[in-house]
């Protein structure tokens, strides 16, 4: 009887410490997850902002239409990845997707940045300086989102690897994740505004 005891106890210990991994992993999950949203707002914002600039930059820039349409394009593909990440925060080749597309737009707004440079009138306009300093506003706010939801991804990662959390993560589909990068160095730079 005293052995059956003992049994039961080990078993309902057993039980008790599998389900606190189980719920740990949950935990971390929806932490990352809700941290990815945070990005997700900051780039719809920088989303938004995009065509606004774009449009009151069209009057001064008639003979630099392709750069324009470089930008619009960049900045379709970068909202149509960013929706396909919120679809699955988890899923690592939607979020590495992101991070090339947002890669994209970052570039396309330096070759916009660089070629406004070339009109003192646009540089002068009350419009586009204020533009340029909400989307530099919002670059810091998802540079910040970003490392919020990097952290939580690395935690998430560290937790589901380690033994005995492999196993329970395993037996209840628990994926590994990807952290949002940036694909080049020059892109990992806020861009340069200078109006």
């Amino acid at each position: 009887m005293g052995t059956t005891i003992i049994g039961l106890i080990v078993i309902a210990v057993a039980v008790i410490y599998l389900v606190s991994i189980y719920n740990r992993l949950v935990s971390l999950r929806n932490q990352f997850k809700n941290a990815f949203a945070q990005i997700d707002v900051q780039l719809q914002r920088r989303h938004d902002l995009i065509p606004n600039l774009v449009e009151a930059a069209k009057a001064y820039l008639v003979h630099e239409k392709s750069t324009l349409t470089q930008v619009m394009e960049a900045r379709n593909n970068a909202v149509s990845a960013q929706k396909d990440a919120a679809r699955d925060p988890g899923d690592g080749t939607k979020i590495q997707r992101l991070g090339g597309a947002e890669n994209l737009l970052t570039k396309a707004l330096a070759n916009f940045y660089a070629v406004a440079e070339n009109y003192p009138d646009l540089k002068a306009n009350e419009t586009i300086q204020q533009l340029m300093e909400e989307l530099s506003s919002t670059e810091n706010r998802v540079s910040f989102a970003r490392q919020a939801y990097n952290d939580g991804v690395m935690s998430y990662n560290i937790f589901r690897e380690q033994f005995p959390n492999n196993v329970i993560a395993g037996m209840f589909a628990f994926k590994e994740t990807s952290q949002l990068e940036l694909e080049s160095p020059e892109a990992r730079q806020v861009p340069k505004v200078a109006f």
